[in-house]
């Protein structure tokens, strides 16, 4: 037996319509959940990646921002 992995968007009608197809037909059916991150593992992930700016003061941040 094969084991298969398909994104269905079951908002549309023909993804609810080929969900219950495959219910009908006993096929097994599981739905996977993303966990979403927590703010801690995002922010981890942003320091690895670089993505984090340090400033010397608020005013020096303003203007970076052009505020």
């Amino acid at each position: 037996m094969a084991t298969y992995a398909i994104s269905i968007n079951e908002r549309s009608h023909s993804g609810k319509a080929l969900m219950s197809y495959l219910q009908a037909l006993g096929v097994l059916v599981t739905k996977l959940e993303r966990q979403q991150k927590s703010s801690f593992l995002r922010s981890q992930e942003d320091i690895r990646e670089g993505r984090i700016e340090h400033f010397a003061s608020s005013s020096e941040m303003f203007e970076s921002l052009g505020i």
